[in-house]
């Protein structure tokens, strides 16, 4: 026990000024002010700094420039440990406390390893470049949504019906200066169909239109208020289904499936409205129906995995040629 405390002292000889006192390196009090800490630092500065030394100073302790660069070291340290108020509470705190060596390690080193930049400021950086990355790849997706279904000749044949009814495409053609070439028409005609396509079809779950208030940094900023929206739909959906008892509507069922099928709201929403239908029909908001219900669903993929042929061909690799599979070979 007697030995531990040694390697503890340790610590502190490579903290701050070592064993020598920052305030006695400079040559001032500890009731020092910054401004005479600086003062002291910059006459002493220009006394032992490498570029400036000129022979040994009078009063010095011997060993010429190594010397006076080691004492420049020291200084600079003395004057870097002093001017900074918090850091300088911390050093007058270990000159009152000797005895608690882990606990100047540790302040002296945090305050060291620090890092110099805001990290509110790289959180917010990264937050804003991760929300514009994640707005255009939606937009991506919901064009590329929009070329597909344009490409398709049930909506295409729709869209361009609807143009013509609306007048869209019968336009009359421009002659003289006016006059456009069959590519420019052809492009304009393309556009008037995918907006149609736009306005008429309703595409949901992940190619859908991008809104503004579902990338990363408007939930964040309104995630207060969804935890309040929560809290007080929670209490209501207490107080009238199970306090009071009420029956469920139709928005409650869709969303107790919902949950029981483990499926976000865009997924839900997604799925095609009679199969919804097929939902509350079966009563699937019971927690029983819903268990045969999986068990059923469980059953058929089964069928349908043992009759694809892909399916039967895959098993028949891994039953006789499958990884793993060691064979000797007769001669």
């Amino acid at each position: 026990a007697a030995l531990l405390p040694r390697p503890a002292r340790g610590l502190t000889d490579r903290l701050y000024c070592g064993r020598r006192v920052c305030y006695e390196v400079l040559g001032v009090s500890r009731q020092a002010s910054k401004a005479e800490i600086a003062r002291a630092y910059r006459q002493l500065a220009r006394q032992y700094h490498p570029d400036r030394y000129r022979g040994e100073p009078a009063g010095g302790e011997g060993g010429g420039k190594q010397a006076a660069h080691e004492k420049f070291l020291l200084i600079a340290a003395a004057y870097e440990t002093l001017k900074d108020e918090e850091t300088r509470k911390d050093y007058d705190y270990m000159l009152d406390h000797p005895e608690e060596y882990y606990r100047h390690y540790y302040h002296y080193y945090s305050r060291r390893l620090a890092p110099k930049v805001d990290v509110t400021i790289v959180i917010l950086v990264m937050v804003c470049a991760i929300s514009v990355f994640q707005f255009f790849s939606w937009w991506s997706s919901y064009n590329e949504a929009i070329n597909y279904l344009a490409s398709v000749p049930k909506y295409r044949i729709q869209a361009t019906e609807i143009a013509r009814q609306q007048g869209l495409l019968n336009k009359t053609k421009e002659k003289g200066k006016n006059r456009r070439s069959k590519e420019e028409i052809r492009e304009e005609e393309e556009e008037i169909i995918k907006d149609i396509i736009k306005n008429k079809i309703d595409i949901k779950g992940g190619y859908q239109k991008p809104k503004i208030y579902d990338i990363l940094l408007f939930q964040i900023l309104l995630a207060p208020f969804y935890w309040c929206k929560y809290i007080v739909w929670y209490c209501w959906w207490i107080y009238c289904f199970t306090i009071k008892g009420q029956e469920y509507g139709v928005e409650e069922k869709l969303y107790i499936i919902r949950r029981y099928m483990k499926m976000s709201q865009s997924q839900f929403d997604s799925l095609e409205d009679h199969q919804k239908e097929t939902f509350l029909e079966r009563q699937l908001w019971i927690r029983e129906n819903y268990e045969v219900y999986k068990r059923e669903q469980e059953e058929e993929l089964k069928k349908k995995m043992a009759m694809d042929p892909r399916w039967k061909r895959y098993r028949r690799w891994m039953k006789n040629e499958g990884p793993g599979r060691l064979t000797f070979i007769d001669d």
